[in-house]
């Protein structure tokens, strides 16, 4: 299996499941093939848990296969039970298409538009679903599956478990993704459905269905679902989701993002979200920790910013963190003037900065000499922050060793 897309697929650790990986490993090796990633469209932006989809969106045109992107504006408007507790928020359907539009724009980042053999294809799937017949559709699909099943995935027997409410509208969800496999199979020839390991049961769903609909075979691949070295969830930090969109995220907050990686999970990132080779990432290995952060937060960086990005972003930081300069790319909050007054007390600015959430957390890292104003430790809840403490108008605030954030002085 040497070079073959599911060699590598496993190489870069992207490996879950197959409904029949050494069938499939055969069919891509020999044909290229059309493959689909399915996308919510909850919100403005994705953020860094579905990067590595979007990887295998990229490793799919690397190997000459065509990627699908499907963008679920149908499904949106139910969501998805898969790991959440509670319903989703019901959104309109202009607030879902105007995600849409802003989702697509993060894909023709990072997927390649000039090919015209692995060009991505787009599809949204209110296509089809915005015009099922109710009645139809239970009788041509909804005879395919059994309640017994549907109870035994763990996207609703969790739920169930924890007393948690399911409504009939996410209870359909399943069949709804797996529709989706079928149409995408009849309109673009798609035989492979990618998705995460929580997505394992509705994509057999829609093998099922293919056979069962037209005799043809499809295939399920799923990757695994990424915990941090830390047990926390890829992607959610103290200050919320890591956007991959420089709008609600600033390309040095992305760059510290990467930099800020737990020493266990380097090497490990470098092989997902990066395009090096797996042996120069092997060969990298014993070089010093730090040096590999750097690395990490660099490719990843230049991905999706760009080098020029990637590059002030080191540098600022090297600025930040030697303690003798500000950095020209930390985040800027402005401040007028007026709302300066007399003064500002310490812990209310922490507070309007985002470094922090509470005034009791403030207190608790002032009282452990963990807030900086200008590089000087604070160790009085009660300082006040006055216009003498901005030089040149600037005002440096930082939380430990790596949070910071400027205020500048507006009229």
């Amino acid at each position: 299996m040497k070079n073959s897309f599911i060699a590598e697929f496993k190489e870069r650790e992207y490996f879950n499941q197959c409904t029949n990986s050494e069938e499939l490993d055969n069919l891509m090796n020999n044909k290229k093939i059309n493959a689909y990633i399915g996308f919510d469209c909850t919100a403005q932006s994705l953020h860094v848990g579905s990067l590595l989809q979007i990887m295998c969106l990229r490793m799919l045109q690397k190997f000459g296969h065509k990627p699908i992107v499907l963008l679920g504006g149908g499904t949106t408007m139910i969501g998805d039970p898969s790991g959440k507790e509670e319903t989703r928020k019901i959104l309109s359907t202009k607030e879902i298409d105007k995600n849409i539009r802003n989702i697509k724009k993060v894909f023709q980042i990072f997927l390649n538009t000039k090919n015209t053999k692995t060009k991505p294809i787009y599809v949204n799937n209110y296509k089809w679903l915005g015009k099922l017949n109710y009645i139809k559709f239970l009788r041509e699909i909804g005879k395919h599956f059994t309640i017994n099943k549907m109870l035994s995935f763990d996207s609703v027997k969790l739920r169930l478990e924890r007393e948690q409410s399911l409504s009939y509208m996410e209870f359909n969800y399943m069949i709804l993704q797996a529709y989706d496999f079928l149409e995408l199979n009849k309109k673009n020839n798609c035989i492979v459905q990618i998705g995460g390991s929580d997505q394992w049961g509705n994509i057999v769903n829609g093998v099922e269905l293919i056979k069962r609909s037209s005799s043809k075979q499809a295939y399920g691949l799923t990757t695994p679902l990424i915990t941090l070295a830390s047990g926390t969830k890829m992607g959610k930090t103290e200050k919320g989701a890591v956007w991959l969109d420089k709008k609600l995220l600033s390309p040095y907050d992305y760059w510290q993002f990467w930099r800020n990686t737990d020493d266990r999970d380097v090497v490990k990132f470098l092989k997902m979200f990066t395009d090096k080779e797996i042996s120069e990432i092997e060969s990298l290995r014993n070089r010093n920790i730090n040096e590999l952060k750097i690395l990490l937060a660099n490719e990843t960086t230049s991905m999706l910013h760009g080098k020029v990005a990637a590059k002030k972003a080191e540098e600022t930081a090297k600025k930040t963190f030697s303690g003798g300069s500000y950095g020209d790319d930390l985040p800027v909050i402005n401040l007028k003037k007026n709302d300066l007054g007399s003064g500002i007390n310490i812990i209310d600015i922490v507070i309007k900065s985002k470094l922090l959430k509470s005034k009791n957390e403030v207190r608790r890292a002032i009282k452990n000499l963990g807030v900086k104003v200008n590089n000087i430790t604070i160790d009085e809840a009660s300082l006040s922050i006055t216009i003498n403490d901005f030089k040149e108008n600037i005002l440096k605030l930082s939380h430990g060793k790596k949070n910071h954030v400027l205020f500048k002085i507006i009229n």
